[in-house]
């Protein structure tokens, strides 16, 4: 392996972790292995923000909170800066669901 400055390793380990976890999900949604092509670039932006933007409505039948983390998760294949934290919120998530079965 050639000589990586720490900050590419650093991004290299998080990108990395994020796309263990991306894995990890994607049997639970139908369609998600093709969410990551790049021709889907501009579908997943529109779609993220408007998740995100829907989740702020909360309070309408059709919205809810489960909208914004939708809507980081699209937007965090794109950025790569959005990477580290969605992939700390789903290591979290997946290991509260997994709490809650065993109880």
């Amino acid at each position: 392996m050639a000589y990586l400055h720490p900050m590419q390793r650093k991004d290299h380990h998080i990108k990395a972790r994020f796309d263990r976890q991306y894995r990890k999900i994607q049997p639970l949604v139908p369609g998600m292995a093709s969410l990551r092509k790049p021709r889907w670039m501009v579908a997943r932006i529109t779609l993220a923000i408007i998740f995100i933007l829907g989740g702020f409505l909360a309070i309408l039948p059709i919205f809810g909170l489960w909208m914004i983390p939708v809507g980081l998760l699209l937007l965090a294949i794109d950025l790569p800066v959005l990477q580290g934290p969605v992939s700390r919120l789903m290591i979290r998530g997946r290991r509260w669901i997994a709490l809650r079965r065993r109880r």
